[in-house]
């Protein structure tokens, strides 16, 4: 049985999520979204990146369920940035509106990302 090749619509979106995930590592890890550079509070953005593993995991990449997983990330990413903040995380080198907008920027390209997944399942949603 052969299966569809993937549409434009999902290679853009895994593109996107591929592109987001990447930067964030960088941003993270090596330049630091919290605080200084090397402040260890960054890695709480592995737990973004372990949502999206994990759902892709589950969902085996269907494009349906990638949306889901998405949005799911882009969940988990915003209630980082409001922890970050009401915590007072990274002050005084990360002040709030550097914290939002630079969290805003990757839900953002998450949901972007999980737009362009629903429309590569042609707007249809798996309900499981």
């Amino acid at each position: 049985m052969r299966t569809a090749p993937p549409s434009i619509a999902y290679r853009a979106a895994l593109g996107l999520a591929l592109f987001a995930s990447l930067i964030l590592i960088w941003l993270s890890l090596g330049v630091g979204i919290i605080g200084a550079d090397g402040d260890r509070t960054n890695l709480v953005y592995g737990g973004v990146l372990l949502v999206g593993l994990a759902g892709a995991f589950v969902v085996r990449l269907r494009a349906a369920g990638m949306a889901r997983t998405l949005i799911a990330m882009a969940f988990t990413q915003a209630v980082i940035a409001g922890v970050a903040v009401l915590a007072g995380w990274g002050m005084p080198w990360s002040p709030p509106v550097e914290l939002l907008t630079l969290n805003a920027g990757f839900i953002a390209m998450f949901l972007g990302s999980a737009w362009l997944f629903q429309r590569g399942a042609h707007g249809r949603l798996e309900v499981r």
